[in-house]
């Protein structure tokens, strides 16, 4: 996580062995766990939410969808379509201020240049205290500076990442568990779940990098300077100085990141419904 957000909104730090050396060199160890405090008391919530808007509205879906009584519902790939838009709307109402506290606080120490600019920062970073204090101060400063609505800055790029994003994520999820589950199984092996569950969030990571790198810039933006005056001008000026590879930097992290972490995503999801529901969804391989 902490490698990913100086890769895409960072400076000088190249590939991710070099941006994990420089990091280490001068932070040490504990730079790699800068911002996370606030993304981990929070996680257990944005996820049972997401996971949990998807299921019931694909659920909903389905059953408006079966006419027949006592038949079983079924979801067609337009009900997996809207259940994941509508998971991915609601990620961005509560991810949002999430991601924006973690990259501000992980991008303060990151080196300022002021060249070609033409730009005032409002504080250097080596060698001066941090802007933030932790994530309270940090959440206190961007209201006080910026307004309720500084909580939001990215919004706009992260509805372009989490919208089809979660579209990529739990569409191949769930076609990916039916292909690999023989038909003659009442549910599907752990082992199903966490190979469809992995290669989805490697899917849907890879194909979210490039608005990933624009929604980490405009929410590292505005912690010593603001440059970016929306979505397309951060794509604008980050392809006129970086070219095209720009909005790349880190796929290697999300599609490595993306495997197990989602696996282990899924594997809960799976678990959680066999818990509420009362049956046996998921067996041994």
């Amino acid at each position: 996580m902490f490698s990913k957000t100086r890769l895409q909104a960072g400076v000088n730090y190249g590939d991710t062995i070099s941006c994990i050396r420089t990091v280490y060199r001068r932070e040490s160890v504990f730079g790699f766990f800068k911002g996370m405090s606030f993304p981990l008391a929070s996680i257990a919530v944005y996820n049972s939410a997401v996971f949990g808007v998807f299921s019931n509205t694909q659920r909903f879906l389905s059953q408006h969808h079966c006419r027949e009584p006592g038949a079983s519902p079924s979801s067609t790939l337009s009900d997996l379509l809207l259940a994941s838009m509508v998971a991915g709307v609601v990620s961005v109402g509560l991810g949002t201020p999430v991601d924006l506290i973690k990259i501000r606080l992980q991008m303060q120490t990151q080196p300022f240049q002021e060249a070609n600019l033409g730009l005032r920062p409002r504080a250097m970073t080596l060698g001066k205290p941090p802007v933030y204090q932790g994530p309270v101060d940090c959440i206190a400063t961007i209201v006080r500076t910026e307004g309720l609505a500084g909580m939001y800055r990215g919004v706009g790029a992260m509805l372009l990442r989490d919208v089809p994003g979660y579209c990529l994520y739990f569409i191949p999820y769930v076609f990916l568990n039916d292909w690999i589950t023989p038909e003659a199984c009442t549910g599907p092996s752990l082992c199903a779940v966490w190979l469809a569950g992995g290669m989805a969030g490697a899917i849907s990571w890879g194909t979210a990098t490039p608005m990933d790198v624009v929604k980490s810039r405009l929410q590292a933006d505005g912690v010593y300077l603001n440059k970016y005056k929306g979505v397309l001008d951060c794509i604008s000026q980050s392809y006129q100085k970086e070219g095209l590879k720009v909005f790349f930097r880190g796929i290697t992290v999300n599609a490595v990141r993306g495997f197990p972490m989602s696996a282990a995503m899924f594997l809960g999801y799976e678990f959680s419904l066999q818990a509420i529901r009362g049956d046996h969804a998921v067996t041994s391989p």
